[in-house]
């Protein structure tokens, strides 16, 4: 009996737009992750990272969590917190955790400058490809989130950046490099051109925005649409 040959799984492309200090960014990708689950066999991404800095003139030393809530969207401490809470038990449905998960005493939750993070994702795309990239993405998460460093600062970049892999004089040049800080900051006003406000922001194939953090089956049924209206070339 001659067996039929499975087509291989569609392989779309999806650049998202999106901050290491985005909690949404975060709950986005782990719905994204659950969604290609749903897809399993028939869709595969190619996850690229482009920047958007929700705070670019935040100040090196950051600003602690709760009082960045209160003043840029108004909001008292009892419902700042309240939105946490929500966030962190949205989040553990969708796979991800905001919960820290470091040394005691616990350092305060902070909000950094992340424009150094956005030139150790690029060079990580340009140099070891959207792969290793991702696993840098999800470690700046994590490092933000469950550990709490300071991302922000160019050692524990650096630090991070080596523990995946990442040759450290290589990454430090990055950092230092003007012309991918120029990169970095055409493709946060190609986010803009876009109409892209806030992250995450996802666009598939080049061609269809996905806004905001949707339920799996969003991301499934829009995935689906792309590769039905956009069949792979022959």
């Amino acid at each position: 009996m001659t067996e039929t040959k499975q087509d291989a799984p569609r392989k779309l492309t999806i650049d998202i737009w999106s901050d290491v200090m985005c909690p949404w960014c975060l709950i986005g990708y782990g719905q994204l992750q659950k969604g290609l689950a749903l897809l399993d066999g028939e869709i595969e991404a190619d996850i690229r990272w482009r920047p958007f800095e929700l705070n670019p003139d935040m100040p090196p030393e950051g600003e602690e969590q709760a009082a960045h809530i209160q003043r840029k969207y108004r909001r008292s401490a009892e419902e700042g917190a309240a939105i946490r809470g929500q966030m962190k038990a949205i989040a553990d449905k969708a796979g991800v955790s905001m919960e820290y998960r470091g040394e005691e005493p616990a350092p305060p939750a902070m909000m950094r400058n992340t424009f150094l993070a956005h030139k150790l994702l690029a060079h990580a795309l340009d140099s070891y490809g959207a792969q290793k990239q991702t696993e840098l993405k999800l470690a700046l998460f994590e490092a933000h989130f469950n550990r709490r460093r300071d991302v922000g600062d160019r050692g524990v970049l650096l630090d991070i950046a080596e523990e995946h892999g990442l040759v450290r004089g290589a990454a430090e040049r990055a950092l230092d490099d003007d012309q991918l800080g120029e990169r970095v900051r055409a493709e946060e006003r190609a986010a803009w051109d876009m109409n892209v406000t806030g992250v995450p922001a996802m666009l598939v194939e080049g061609k269809f925005l996905i806004p905001g953090a949707q339920e799996p089956e969003t991301y499934a049924n829009a995935l689906r649409r792309v590769a039905d209206r956009f069949p792979a070339a022959a």
